[in-house]
């Protein structure tokens, strides 16, 4: 859907229109284009007292190609990203004349600070420090990254409040940092370091001998990426998983070989996340209601994908799910399909209560069950769920749609420790203002306030869910489980 404001401000007349009235000034998205570089440009290094992650995030910058600079805080990184064989040197902040002549040639593309060491709260200056001197150099939708160790982990009470702290930290500084620019922390459990495969040894020449976790790799490519243009204001912990990545793993195919299915794939925000998938590698399934196979079947020739049309509330639908997709098992299972029936609670009848719970929740766990006893679902498969911002901070007139999404969140964290047994993930997405059929459907007072409360002044687009549904889906995103993943360019609401 077009957003007339955000195309005005970004036009020249509108620019100093909205300059001269301080109105919002919502940055064009940099977003992921098979036809550009991915990755490209400066990252700026800094880190606190007895950096952890500055190896594996060498290593990251070393498979992406990106040049580094270093703070004066992060003294380490300089031998170390020598090491590594990377291009690097000395961080020097930005001097603003300079940025007027030269543009964003002399501006970094993201800051990333390891944190990991920090046990006390007066070692937070070193936040300070960095961020102070080098948030000026952060070109436009640009990336900002902070690595902790999860609070719950820490050995003392310092070490917990001084990690937690960086929560309040990381969210201020999407709000600061404006110009279409994201901002997002990082917990790494210890022993979640490298992305290596089993049996490897760093280059800091430590062997891990306990087999290694699947490590940090898929998820700084996603912060760092234009991948995650939406995701800002978002805490993601990183366990400990084996890895199931080698050292011939494609990462522009990531999802070669699997398959995937997506329900509520005809249209909107599931035709988007059927496009994703496939576009990484994935053979897509898209199952939609019988009434859209016209609009099923056209996405699935788009992608060469199949289609199934099923009612997925009625209740042989689990079943027949579990037997067509028998033979061929399922790698990825997205759970998108959702329906709305809005009135405040005094006004909305039994049945509209009803149909919502038993669509978008009952559902969910009716599908599940049934592919988990069949063992449809493969070992270390994945799960990820469309849950909402609904589901987060409840909204006037959807009790019914808001109980179905906080249960989708319910679900995702009750479910993770059983299905870790088998090595499978349980994820969930919770989407803000996406621009779709549905929200152009609002009144015009109602969808600008949702497009312009939020740090990027605008909403987000359907491909910005599938982006991040897609990189939980990730080979590499085995330590992520139990989590809830907000898309909603830092939503003032419910934060």
């Amino acid at each position: 859907m077009n957003d007339s404001y955000l195309n005005f401000v970004n036009s020249p007349l509108g620019a100093r229109v909205a300059r001269s009235l301080r109105w919002p000034l919502p940055e064009v998205l940099r977003r992921y284009r098979a036809d550009t570089p991915e990755f490209d440009g400066i990252v700026a290094v800094g880190a606190g007292p007895s950096p952890q992650l500055l190896d594996a995030l060498a290593d990251v910058i070393a498979h992406i190609g990106m040049t580094s600079v270093a703070h004066a805080g992060a003294s380490a990184w300089v031998p170390l990203a020598n090491r590594h064989g990377l291009m690097t040197g000395r961080f020097e902040p930005a001097d603003p004349a300079a940025h007027s002549q030269a543009g964003s040639q002399a501006r970094v593309r993201a800051l990333v600070f390891d944190a990991s060491g920090i046990e006390d709260s007066a070692q937070l200056d070193t936040l300070y420090a960095f961020f102070h001197d080098a948030l000026r150099s952060l070109d436009k939708c640009g990336r900002i990254v902070v690595l902790g160790r999860p609070p719950e982990a820490c050995a003392s009470p310092r070490q917990w409040t001084a990690q937690r702290a960086l929560e309040g930290v990381t969210r201020s500084l999407g709000k600061e940092a404006r110009r279409g620019i994201t901002s997002n922390l990082i917990y790494v459990a210890d022993g979640a370091k490298s992305g290596a495969k089993s049996g490897a040894t760093s280059s800091a020449g430590n062997s891990n001998d306990a087999g290694i976790p699947s490590g940090i790799e898929s998820t700084l490519r996603f912060f760092l990426s234009p991948r995650s243009a939406y995701v800002s204001g978002q805490v993601v912990r990183i366990g400990t998983a084996p890895s199931a990545l080698g050292d011939d793993f494609d990462w522009t195919q990531p999802l070669a070989g699997q398959r995937a299915v997506v329900t509520g794939a005809a249209r909107g925000i599931g035709a988007a996340i059927a496009h994703v998938l496939a576009a990484q590698g994935a053979h897509v399934t898209g199952i939609d209601v019988p009434a859209a196979t016209d609009a099923l079947d056209a996405t699935m020739r788009q992608i060469s994908g199949t289609a199934l049309p099923f009612d997925i509330a009625a209740p042989e639908t689990p079943a027949q799910i579990a037997a067509a997709l028998d033979e061929l098992g399922v790698d990825v299972f997205v759970h998108n399909a959702g329906i709305t029936k809005d009135k405040t609670i005094a006004k909305m009848s039994e049945p509209a209560w009803r149909n919502v719970i038993d669509i978008n929740l009952s559902a969910q766990e009716r599908i599940d069950d049934a592919l988990l006893e069949a063992g449809t679902l493969r070992d270390g498969g994945r799960i990820v769920c469309v849950s909402s911002i609904g589901g987060i901070a409840g909204n006037l007139g959807q009790t019914n749609y808001a109980a179905s999404k906080a249960g989708v969140i319910g679900r995702v964290q009750s479910m993770a420790p059983h299905l870790a047994k088998r090595r499978i993930t349980i994820n969930a997405v919770a989407p803000g203002f996406i621009e779709t059929q549905m929200t152009a459907k609002m009144p015009l007072a109602i969808r600008e306030a949702g497009r312009r409360m939020n740090s990027m002044s605008q909403g987000g687009q359907p491909v910005d869910v599938a982006q991040t549904i897609a990189w939980l889906a990730h080979p590499g995103s085995a330590g992520i489980t139990g989590q809830v993943v907000r898309v909603c360019g830092q939503s003032l609401i419910g934060a």
